[in-house]
């Protein structure tokens, strides 16, 4: 697979699918100013949407996605979508974000590489912006969103949800936007990256970056893509998304098929992280995944506010927070510290699940309690 061309991931000029695009103007149009100091000129927020908003526009759920997700939350594989729906079981009629009820509105995250501004994404000279994508982070991302919730006449939210990175953003939303969510579902994340999570993500990074197709961050037009060192990338997150459990129950020391590992072969284990980073690498741009690694590093709600319980303090809508029981990325005391600083006192839901950090994607009915009462809350 080395240097070969990644094409998967959406371009402009490709099918749309069921994304909308937005081209968000700030107040006084020079662009989305950083947390780190630079700007952005130009903002497009790709999103995709159901159900359809009240007269008094008060029925709008936002819905965040994780690292390697997309505005694509419902539905089928198909044309603009190589997958499906990620949370296709809690979005539709009768279902826990009940679109007979709520307009349910799920973007692209800024960095990233499905419709919203991001290093693919042409800069203002007609080229991808590439290694000259300026550092984002969580709340730049919020304040994206933000911009968003203004340009579809959306006050307020009902509630805002999401786990892992898109939980880090819902919480940037609650401290940082107090008066625009109502209610929150916080899941499988905490208050600020531990080092542990900061580490992880660092090797990733650098994994991608040294493969030599990644040529700066520089590499599009050039009919090759770090797809190596994304694999190798993905294959380090998913030994921290799942659990040694699985992994024994699964794989335990079975070699691949009738392969041989004293002679060279591969353990079955082997096969299948390599499997799902050939997989992500064929869908999902290397320098996205950088830049969104890194907005995940930043990831601190108490940065520049007197800490993580004096930001906590700030909340007014009412949180629901969750944890994986098996999650060693995410552990259960990430999101005590959540649940023991945020107003209102709710205790936290624990998810029973094998499959780890990945419990938040997978456990659809136990997350969808989760997300039913946070939406009746």
């Amino acid at each position: 697979m080395t240097g070969a061309p990644a094409e998967l991931h959406w371009r402009p000029g490709d099918d749309p699918g069921g994304r909308r695009f937005v081209h968000l103007v700030t107040e006084g149009g020079d662009g989305l100013h950083l947390e780190a100091g630079e700007r952005l000129p130009e903002v497009t927020v790709a999103y995709e949407s159901w159900g359809t908003l009240d007269a008094a526009g008060s029925n709008a759920v936002l819905v965040l996605h994780a690292l390697t997700g997309d505005s694509h939350a419902a539905g089928p594989a198909g044309p603009g979508h190589p997958t499906p729906g990620w949370w296709d079981e809690l979005i539709g009629p009768g279902r826990p974000l009940d679109t007979d009820r709520f307009l349910v509105v799920v973007p692209n995250v800024l960095g990233g590489c499905q419709g919203t501004t991001g290093p693919s994404s042409p800069a203002p000279d007609g080229r991808p912006w590439g290694s000259r994508f300026p550092r984002i982070t969580i709340r730049d991302q919020v304040s994206a969103e933000a911009l968003l919730a203004d340009h579809l006449g959306i006050d307020r939210w009902a509630a805002v949800v999401g786990g892992s990175m898109g939980g880090m953003r819902v919480l940037e939303w609650c401290v940082g936007h107090p008066h625009r969510v109502a209610r929150a579902a916080v899941l499988a994340v905490g208050a600020a990256a531990t080092a542990e999570q900061v580490a992880l993500c660092s090797v990733q990074c650098r994994a991608i970056r040294l493969d030599p197709a990644f040529a700066g961050g520089d590499y599009y037009g050039s009919g090759a893509a770090p797809v190596d060192g994304m694999a190798l990338a993905r294959g380090i997150g998913q030994i921290s998304y799942r659990t040694e459990a699985e992994f024994g129950e699964r794989f335990g020391r079975s070699p691949q098929d009738d392969e041989d590992p004293l002679a060279g072969g591969r353990f079955a284990v082997e096969s299948y992280l390599g499997y799902q980073g050939t997989k992500l690498a064929g869908r999902f741009d290397p320098n996205s995944y950088v830049v969104l690694s890194e907005a995940m590093n930043s990831h601190d709600v108490g940065r520049g506010r007197g800490g993580v319980a004096a930001a906590l303090s700030r909340v007014t809508a009412d949180v629901q927070v969750a944890g994986i029981d098996s999650d060693r990325l995410y552990p259960l005391a990430l999101q005590d510290e959540l649940a023991e600083l945020l107003p209102g006192g709710r205790p936290l839901t624990v998810i029973r699940s094998r499959f780890g950090h990945d419990g938040f994607l997978l456990e659809s009915e136990q997350v969808g309690v989760v997300v039913a009462r946070a939406l009746d809350a």
